[in-house]
This record gives structure tokens, C-alpha cells and sequence, in this order.
């Protein structure tokens, strides 16, 4: 989602990692919030980086290791009630 200036409700990225390893991302070139929602290999939630803050360098990691990360819109997270602990397909 880097230099985007917005995103539609509904929508995200996946991001998949084969195999399943802790992950981190920042938004040194995001200009817009993002949910980070970080998907063990049995697809749940493991944590949920919400609202994350555009331009930050900071790192925003996995509660262990993940199969994939999921960007969502900032706030699409709490929106649509996801947790940790939630099943995600894709």
C-alpha cells in the first residue's frame, strides 16, 4: 500500500509467507492508517497492528511466527469486529 492516498472499505492486500516466519513491516512510505492483521499458519489472528501510523519507522511485528499479513484499512479491523483469536480464509 505504499504511496497510496486511500483505499476502499472492503478491500486489503495479502501478503503470504511460505514458510510461515515472524514478520515486520513499517510505513516509512505509507501516507495512509493501516491495520496490520498478522495470520498464524492455522489461520487465525494471531495480533492486529491497528491504526497503524502513516510515515512511522517503526516496527510493527508478529506475535510469532505467521503465514501471512493482511493490510486492511485503518480501522477496518474494529469495523468489522476481527480479532485475534479470528479465523481468516482467503
Amino acid at each position: 500500500m505504499m504511496f497510496r492516498t486511500k483505499m476502499a472499505p472492503e478491500t486489503g492486500m495479502l501478503f503470504p509467507m511460505s514458510p510461515p516466519r515472524e514478520a515486520g513491516f513499517w510505513m516509512e512510505n505509507t501516507l495512509i492508517p493501516l491495520d496490520l492483521v498478522f495470520i498464524g499458519a492455522d489461520r487465525k489472528v494471531r495480533n492486529i497492528a491497528a491504526e497503524a501510523v502513516p510515515h512511522s519507522r517503526a516496527t510493527l511485528s508478529s506475535i510469532g511466527p505467521v503465514a501471512a499479513v493482511l493490510e486492511l484499512k485503518g480501522g477496518e479491523a474494529a469495523r468489522i469486529g476481527l480479532k485475534p483469536g479470528d479465523k481468516v480464509d482467503w
